[in-house]
């Protein structure tokens, strides 16, 4: 049972979200204090969450027909049209190695910018959420963790692996 407010009831619960709390005000401490501040763009595949640069995404757009293009890299799914402009699909599920899954109403392609004006589309299983993180909660992968990881932060108890987009869709470096 929860105690008044601004009391710690004892239970793993209150501790919880005394700690949540406490993480919290560290962060805007950190940010009126100056240290940069990262938005990443959370999403999932099954249950495991990721994230990438904010600014890096131009748009989310539901999952619609992806027509299949010959001779590409097995990661492609293929392409979209979107508002006539052609969209290359990466499945970050075959790009990580995991286990095929049917697209469901949550899933999404996150269309990303490319360079020179191109752009590109990753198919994950859902977005969740931006997340704003401080630079010092931003921890190196470990090691044998995937080389298209950047880095990792804790949300909620949580690892949340940072991708690093651009190796992710250098498909001529697989």
């Amino acid at each position: 049972m929860s105690g008044p407010a601004g009391t710690h009831d004892g239970t793993a619960e209150g501790a919880t979200r005394w700690d949540a709390l406490a993480r919290a005000a560290a962060r805007r401490e950190a940010v009126e204090a100056g240290e940069v501040q990262h938005e990443y763009l959370a999403f999932r595949l099954g249950d495991v969450p990721y994230a990438i640069a904010v600014d890096g995404v131009r748009e989310i757009v539901r999952m619609r027909p992806v027509t299949p293009v010959p001779r590409v890299p097995p990661e492609v799914s293929g392409v979209i049209s979107l508002r006539g402009e052609i969209v290359q699909v990466v499945d970050l599920r075959r790009r990580l190695g995991m286990p095929e899954v049917e697209p469901s109403r949550s899933t999404r392609i996150i269309v990303l910018h490319g360079d020179v004006g191109e752009v590109s589309g990753v198919q994950v299983d859902g977005v969740t959420e931006v997340l704003r993180v401080v630079e010092s909660d931003l921890r190196p992968p470990p090691s044998g963790e995937s080389e298209f990881v950047s880095s990792i932060c804790e949300r909620e108890g949580r690892f949340v692996s940072v991708m690093n987009m651009q190796k992710v869709l250098d498909l001529g470096g697989s």
